[in-house]
Parts: C-alpha cells; sequence; structure tokens
C-alpha cells in the first residue's frame, strides 16, 4: 500500500511540474489581455478569471469524455490568440483607431470574459494530460469520485489547482514587466500568436479532425520546435527592451 502512495506522490509533482511550464505561456496570455484596464482593475480582472477556470476545470473532471472531444473550443482558442497577436502587432501605429472600434470590448467584465475564455481553452488541454498520467495509477481505496478513481481524482484536481496559483502569480509579474518595459509588448503578442499556434497544432491533431497525427502536438520533436521558438522570441525581446531601457535612463539623466 505504501509504494502505491509513493507512485502517487510522483505523478502529483510530475504534473506540478508540467502545469509550471504550460502556466508560463498561459500567464503571458492573461497578462497581454488585462494589460489595458486601471491598476486597480488588472488583479481583480485576472483573479475573477482564474475562479471561473477553476470552477470549469472541476466541473470539466465530471464530463471529460465530452471534453475530450471538443476540438471545437481549441480551434476557436488558437484562431482568437493568433488574431489577438497578430492585430496588435500590425497595427501598432494606429492605437487611436483600434481604440475607438474595441472601446466596449476593452472594459472590466468584458476582459473578465476574454480572460475566462482564454482559460477554458488552456484548461482543455492541461485536464487532458493530466488524466492520462493520473489514469496509469493502480486504484486507490478511496471512493469513485466523478467516474473516477478517487486516488486518481485528487491527484488531478490537486495538479490543476497548483497550475492556476502558478498562473495567477505569473500573470501578475508579466503584468508589472509590461509596464516597466512597454516595448516587451510586441513580443509579449509575437508569444500569444505562437500559442495560438500550439493550439492550432493541438486541433489539428485531435482524432476527430485527423489533419496531423494524434501524437504529434504533444510529440517530442514538436514540443522541442515550439519551446526553442518561445524562448528565441522571448531572449530576443528582452534584450531590445532592454536598449529601450537604456535609452529612456539615457535620454532621463540628460
Amino acid at each position: 500500500m505504501e509504494s502505491i502512495w509513493i507512485e502517487y506522490g510522483w505523478t502529483l509533482l510530475i504534473l506540478i511540474g508540467l502545469e509550471g511550464l504550460l502556466s508560463a505561456d498561459n500567464a503571458l496570455v492573461l497578462a497581454v489581455i488585462a494589460k489595458h484596464l486601471p491598476e486597480d482593475q488588472k488583479k481583480r480582472a485576472i483573479n475573477y478569471g482564474i475562479i471561473g477556470a477553476f470552477i470549469f476545470r472541476f466541473s470539466a473532471l465530471f464530463a471529460i469524455s465530452f471534453i475530450a472531444s471538443v476540438w471545437q473550443v481549441q480551434a476557436l482558442g488558437a484562431a482568437y490568440l493568433i488574431y489577438l497577436g497578430l492585430k496588435n502587432i500590425l497595427s501598432r501605429d494606429s492605437d487611436d483607431e483600434e481604440t475607438a472600434q474595441e472601446g466596449k470590448g476593452k472594459g472590466f467584465w468584458p476582459t473578465v470574459v476574454k480572460i475566462g475564455f482564454a482559460d477554458l481553452v488552456f484548461a482543455i488541454d492541461s485536464i487532458l494530460a493530466a488524466v492520462a498520467l493520473a489514469l496509469a495509477l493502480p486504484d486507490s481505496p478511496l471512493p469513485v469520485i466523478g467516474g473516477m478513481d478517487g486516488g486518481q481524482f485528487i491527484v488531478v484536481i490537486t495538479a490543476g489547482i497548483a497550475g492556476l496559483v502558478l498562473i495567477k502569480f505569473a500573470a501578475s509579474w508579466f503584468v508589472k514587466l509590461l509596464e516597466t518595459r512597454p516595448s516587451l509588448e510586441t513580443t509579449a503578442y509575437l508569444i500569444v500568436a505562437w500559442v495560438g499556434v500550439k493550439l492550432a497544432v493541438i486541433t489539428l491533431s485531435h482524432k476527430d479532425v485527423g489533419i496531423l497525427d494524434e501524437h504529434f502536438a504533444h510529440g517530442l520533436g514538436w514540443t522541442v520546435i515550439f519551446w526553442t521558438i518561445l524562448l528565441g522570441v522571448a531572449i530576443g525581446g528582452w534584450f531590445l527592451s532592454g536598449r529601450d531601457l537604456n535609452k529612456a535612463y539615457e535620454k532621463k539623466a540628460s
């Protein structure tokens, strides 16, 4: 019996580590969506969005077989993130026109809805990955919850909560970073669009879509490509924003 709990413990640690990796790009998307809000509303918008995401993740565990087939949600999420990233990169010189067109869509509650939708999209893949790992565990003596072994259910929900906590703190950090290094915003939107490409690949790899191999989206090759490009964009953007920061300091000193 003791060996079972050790196996559960290791699996939980692996899942928390996986959630930590996934939280980086998720958090950046949330930070970019909330960036336009006044200071006192940013944290509240992220908090409300994450509360909604927790309710969704918990509910989804009771309908995992249905969630597994909803590739359309990830497709919509992919299209939205690619649109959000490219639109803001390509229209950097027309902010006034953009504000006039989107004024009503940038209020507090519309932003909360956008954050909740983004969390929902990210959660589907996260839940499926967590459940796939948890179902490989031996049955525990705990009663069945939501159609899953009680021990497996607790592992999945604990990892999900850990992921949401990490996203919350990471998103708050990204918001502050974008304030101190404004030129990082273009880099952030590039990453948002690239995360959209990742969701598009996941959608195309879905068994009901079948354009890409079912295992491609989570295979080693695509994972290496995705993280290599993401880190390359992030590092390049960081150094370029540092140059802008130095120029601002020099201008202020003179």
